[in-house]
């Protein structure tokens, strides 16, 4: 295995540190960095003789925290920020879901694969596919992804899920 780079910020010392984030349009962004500039910026906070398990800590927390651009965001109500509610997961005051709608929004959108509500599930007892709304759903959005992209093969195949999810 070659080489790993150079740090990107001071462009002398071998890059130890690596960095991905998810910025809040879901494009991936990468930070290699020497040991000294990931320190210095704040993302690694090396204490002498520490354990594993807290250098862990602070490299998941440092990677979690950064917010995107909602970073700045602060209630003024309960004082709460938005790095403070992606670190710890909970919201301060009601006022926060005002405060933070469009994040909120965002990690939703991502944790129900772009559901706006619950659509729930076929049981099984009922020996029928366990296919749902959120499922159909699911394979438009890919549908038009495709179209997007041009890759027609791929969005006929889609279309053709669809029509058979949609008309059984």
């Amino acid at each position: 295995m070659g080489l790993m780079g150079l740090c990107e910020r001071c462009k002398k010392a071998q890059a130890t540190f690596h960095l991905t984030n998810l910025e809040a349009s879901g494009n991936k962004v990468e930070l290699h960095l020497c040991e000294r500039c990931a320190q210095e910026e704040g993302h690694l906070q090396v204490k002498p003789n520490v354990n594993i398990n807290d250098l862990l800590d602070s490299f998941v927390s440092s990677s979690k925290s950064t917010g995107g651009s909602y970073g700045s965001l602060i209630c003024d109500e309960c004082g709460i920020s938005y790095v403070e509610f992606r670190n710890q997961g909970l919201l301060g005051c009601a006022k926060d879901y005002e405060v933070f709608k469009e994040p909120l929004l965002r990690l939703l959108d991502r944790a129900h694969d772009g559901a706006t509500h619950h659509t729930g599930k076929i049981p099984s007892s009922l020996g029928m596919p366990r296919t749902t709304l959120q499922d159909i759903n699911r394979l438009k959005r890919q549908l038009t992804e495709a179209i997007a992209a041009e890759d027609y093969e791929r969005a006929a195949e889609l279309r053709d899920r669809v029509r058979g999810l949609e008309n059984p």
